[in-house]
């Protein structure tokens, strides 16, 4: 096989379900208000899968990896392997990853989940950039695939106001080009301070349990940190980027971390008025939006850095 000296994202697909809930919904079923929920997070609505309706987290992973075949020209057996990114995993095994494999018809592909919550996409990213150059394959499907409304207790206004539900796919393909692809990345966990962020899998309780203050406080340090440190193992500076995509928590997360780096907000990225968190698949709904408005072109150069769950940590450089 080839040796790859770069691997790089050649198409991307995204899926949300067709139900929005709005804040106004949601002051139906929680106590809240519009008012607050956008001042404190920034989100207007999101998409929820109905929740009277079967679906699964494969499902909405398999249609946005549908798309970033077609958009590539591909067809499943030119898949050579699937990481799929999600903590609201199908079951504990199979994994999701292989249900996608046998949705899609990936027979030529091997197929595993990564579990780092918010974070999953970056980590995901970063283990198929690896494998391409380490010659386990050329075209890696990347899949973050969440359906966090089956997670949530809808009483408790501090998480059920923040979740939506979707799927962000990408194809990753080894290139011999130096130019572009994925430059660098950089990964860090603490589990010591895995009690702030968590959804228990044993237990009467297990919906998602949050300590807000603490998450807001390591995620823009971390996030902040690890996109440093991925962009000085890349050779770039800050002022090199082109597009900050974060992951998108909330708003006050998202203008926090940029104003860390001292990145302007007119490169930040940040759709998540309309989307809410959707965990591992924020970072690539909100990629295919500047992608689809022509905002990437050849040559960009794009930061993207998460926090989630574990607690876990990354940031990888793109060059497109």
């Amino acid at each position: 096989m080839t040796n790859f000296k770069r691997a790089q994202i050649v198409s991307i697909g995204t899926f949300v379900p067709d139900n929005i809930m709005t804040n106004k919904d949601l002051e139906m079923i929680v106590d809240t208000s519009d008012e607050w929920i956008v001042q404190r997070t920034g989100i207007k609505c999101r998409h929820i899968a109905p929740l009277d309706q079967q679906i699964s987290a494969s499902e909405l992973g398999t249609k946005a990896a549908r798309k970033a075949l077609e958009r590539a020209g591909m067809s499943p057996d030119d898949i050579h392997g699937i990481i799929c990114a999600t903590f609201t995993p199908d079951s504990f095994f199979p994994s999701t990853a292989c249900k996608i494999q046998s949705l899609l018809g990936c027979k030529n592909a091997f197929a595993f989940d990564i579990s780092a919550a918010c974070a999953g996409f970056v980590y995901a990213l970063t283990v198929a950039n690896g494998m391409i150059l380490s010659g386990q394959g050329k075209n890696v499907l990347v899949v973050g695939t969440e359906l966090i409304s089956r997670t949530l207790d809808w009483k408790d206004r501090s998480t059920c106001i923040l979740f939506g539900d979707g799927a962000g796919a990408v194809v990753l393909q080894g290139t011999t080009q130096q130019d572009k692809g994925i430059i660098s990345s950089y990964l860090v966990s603490d589990g010591s301070q895995g009690d702030i962020l968590e959804l228990p899998s044993w237990g009467e309780k297990r919906t998602m349990r949050m300590k807000g203050n603490e998450v807001f406080k390591h995620a823009v340090r971390n996030m902040a940190e690890a996109s440093n440190k991925a962009l000085h193992a890349a050779g770039l500076k800050l002022d090199d980027v082109d597009l900050l995509i974060p992951h998108q928590a909330n708003i006050r997360i998202i203008q926090a971390v940029a104003q860390s780096l001292n990145i302007p907000s007119r490169k930040v990225v940040s759709n998540l008025e309309r989307y809410g968190n959707t965990s591992s698949a924020s970072i690539p709904i909100a990629l295919e939006e500047v992608w689809n408005q022509g905002n990437i072109t050849e040559g960009t150069k794009v930061l993207i850095t998460a926090l989630g769950g574990g607690l876990v940590a990354g940031s990888a450089v793109i060059r497109f």
